[in-house]
């Protein structure tokens, strides 16, 4: 499915990139003006390549350099695919009231249509450079049944989709950590895609990550970014020495007052080359425990209901990260990969939680999906 979202991006920019190169060959013509824009096309085509699963091995550049010329196309093709249909509209209609109009009429429509061309920068520009960074806390209470008196009030620090590199700093993510810390949960849990490409700075983002103090710690799983980067061994040891656990099909018993929290994690859940969801982590579940699975990818929800986790805890989608708002409902492109976009979830007795998550990728903005630091709390049902 994700193969296909992609395909159809392509295809879309492809079609605007061609309508937009055209008007611009027909209203410059000469070969400076044309070699030009050949160069621009060659310019959007390379950068729309470093937005790839893993540009800096693709194009041997710098993983910086190959995120921020990604995040700048991506920002130029969604600001000109949804400036084309609206400068075809404002044209329409103002051919349509050329002659009849009087000159105070057209200025006002000249206005009008001004104005809704600058629309998209407008909205991208305030995804950019405003929502993206607006980090803040959300507080869930996760009703549970039959949930241990000792885990009842338990809150749990959850963070996801951090994407460290070049559109979120390490100053950036101290806040979000120290912001996080203010809640003094009692586990902190990562789950997943701390990077987005081979040399983002794994390293200093396991260092903020590392300033988390909880009661029982903080343990996390693996993303798709992890895998992509082929950085999930040495991940999951640098985290390790930093006092962090990444659990790979593998489970912890943590104790609460005593109640016991079976805490178990995998690496990003994907079903490229027919492999199947939580292979072999079915038994480490434990029938005399709370039983709570970190999955980057919510998809394994139907799964983990089956082997009988009771909670699982989820990213991977950032809340859909740009949402249109039509007829009073939120269209996430995400809607169209998952059915687990954000929120609270359940199937059968298993309760869910997809967090938006804190950073981006592709586009680095957020449009109707602010960044979430998470803090959940078990309630008793």
């Amino acid at each position: 499915m994700g193969e296909l979202f992609d395909l159809f991006l392509f295809i879309v920019f492809s079609i605007v990139q061609w309508r937009i190169s055209r008007r611009l060959w027909r209203t410059y013509p000469g070969r400076g003006a044309h070699a030009a824009i050949a160069l621009f096309n060659a310019a959007v085509l390379f950068g729309y390549l470093c937005t790839f699963a893993d540009p800096p091995r693709l194009l041997h550049l710098p993983g910086l350099t190959a995120e921020f010329l990604g995040g700048i196309t991506f920002i130029y093709l969604i600001v000109a695919t949804l400036a084309l249909p609206i400068r075809w509209a404002v044209t329409r209609i103002g051919k349509h009231f050329a002659q009849p109009a009087d000159p105070s009429r057209r200025r006002a429509l000249k206005t009008a249509g001004n104005l809704a061309l600058a629309a998209p920068f407008a909205v991208v520009g305030y995804g950019t450079f405003i929502e993206r960074t607006n980090f803040r806390v959300r507080e869930i209470d996760m009703p549970i049944a039959n949930l241990a008196p000792g885990l009842d009030g338990l809150r749990i620090l959850q963070l996801s989709d951090i994407h460290m590199g070049a559109f979120l700093s390490e100053r950036e993510l101290a806040k979000v950590v120290d912001a996080g810390m203010e809640h003094r949960a009692h586990l902190a849990v990562v789950t997943g895609d701390l990077i987005s490409m081979s040399g983002d700075p794994l390293d200093a983002c396991i260092r903020q990550l590392a300033r988390i103090k909880t009661d029982a710690g903080t343990f996390g799983c693996m993303g798709n970014h992890e895998r992509y980067a082929q950085a999930e061994d040495y991940c999951e040891e640098a985290a390790a020495r930093a006092g962090i656990r990444f659990l790979r099909k593998e489970a912890r018993i943590l104790r609460f007052g005593g109640s016991s929290l079976n805490l178990a994690g995998v690496d990003h859940q994907s079903r490229h080359g027919g492999r199947e969801y939580l292979t072999a982590v079915g038994n480490l579940t434990q029938p005399n425990a709370f039983n709570l699975l970190l999955s980057h990818n919510p998809d394994v929800l139907p799964v983990a209901a089956r082997q009988g986790w009771d909670l699982m805890l989820s990213g991977h989608t950032h809340g859909g990260q740009i949402n249109v708002e039509f007829l009073d409902q939120s269209i996430p492109p995400a809607r169209f990969l998952t059915p687990y976009i954000y929120g609270s979830y359940r199937e059968q007795n298993t309760a869910a939680y997809v967090t938006r998550g804190i950073g981006s990728i592709g586009v680095p903005a957020r449009i109707g999906a602010p960044p979430e630091i998470t803090i959940l709390r078990l309630r008793k049902a």
